[in-house]
C-alpha cells in the first residue's frame, strides 16, 4: 500500500488477516469491487500489468485468474508484500516501493491496477501523473477506491462509518479497531478535497482518456478506469 508513513504504519501488521478481515468490514463487498477492477482491463497472456499497492496480492491473484497476464506487483510495506509472496506463485514478482516515484522505466507495461491509494499520497494528481508514465500509450489503467454514497444512502453510510465500523474493528481485533477509527474520517476528508467530477480530472490531466467511473455497492466503491493517450 503506497502512502503516507502513518499509513503504513496502521496497515502493516495485519497481513495475515487483511483480505478476510476488510472482506468482512466492507460487508462482503470488497472482493467483489477487485474483480470488476481486473474486469475492466483489456489484457490476456501476452500482457504484462503493473498492481501498484498490492498489498497482500488479492488484485494480483485475481489478474491471474482472470486473464493469465504476467504480473509485477509493487507495495511500500514489507510486511505486506511478505504476505503476498506467502500467497502468490512464484511467477509474480514483488518489488517494494512507492507509487509516487515508481522503479520502472516509462511505458514498461502494458496495463496498471491500483488499489486504495489516492487518499494516502500526497499529491494525488501527480501520482496519477506517474502511474500513467509507466503504461504503454493506449494501455489501460483502472483504479479502486473507497467513495462516499450520495443521496438517501449517504446517512446510512455515516452511520455505518461512525458506529458501525468502529464497532466492528474492536469485535474483531486491536489494529483492526484503529482501522475502524480512521476509514471514516480518511474517505470523507478524501471526496471533501476531491469529489468524483475533479477526480476525473485528475486522470484527465494525467493523460489518461476514454474515461469511465462506476460506483459499486450503492456507492460505497468506485471504480475509474481509462486508456493511457
Amino acid at each position: 500500500m503506497a502512502g503516507d508513513v502513518s499509513a503504513r504504519t496502521l496497515f502493516a501488521p495485519l497481513g495475515p488477516t487483511y483480505d478476510r478481515y476488510a472482506a468482512l468490514l466492507s460487508l462482503g463487498q470488497d472482493p467483489r469491487w477487485r474483480r470488476f477492477l481486473v474486469s475492466r482491463l483489456d489484457v490476456g497472456p501476452r500482457d504484462t500489468v503493473l498492481d501498484v499497492a498490492t498489498g497482500t496480492g488479492a488484485v494480483a491473484s485475481e489478474l491471474l485468474e482472470q486473464s493469465s497476464c504476467t504480473v509485477v506487483g509493487l507495495d511500500q510495506s514489507p510486511e505486506m508484500l511478505a504476505e503476498a509472496r506467502r500467497r502468490l506463485p512464484t511467477s509474480v514478482t514483488l518489488v517494494e516501493g512507492r507509487a509516487e516515484q515508481l522503479p520502472f522505466p516509462d511505458a514498461a507495461f502494458d496495463a496498471l491496477t491500483f488499489t486504495y491509494l489516492l487518499r494516502y499520497v500526497t499529491d494525488p494528481g501527480a501520482t496519477l501523473r506517474e502511474l500513467a508514465r509507466v503504461v504503454r500509450p493506449g494501455g489501460t489503467i483502472a483504479g479502486l477506491e473507497f467513495a462516499v454514497p450520495r443521496g438517501v444512502w449517504r446517512p446510512l453510510w455515516e452511520v455505518y462509518v461512525r458506529a458501525g465500523l468502529p464497532l466492528a474493528g474492536r469485535v474483531l481485533a486491536r489494529g483492526w479497531a484503529e482501522v475502524g477509527d480512521f476509514l471514516g474520517p480518511s474517505i470523507r476528508g478524501f471526496y471533501e478535497r476531491y469529489p468524483e467530477p475533479r477526480l476525473l480530472e485528475l486522470w484527465w490531466d494525467a493523460g489518461i482518456r476514454d474515461l469511465h467511473a462506476r460506483r459499486l455497492s450503492l456507492g460505497g466503491g468506485i471504480v475509474i478506469w481509462g486508456r493511457r493517450e
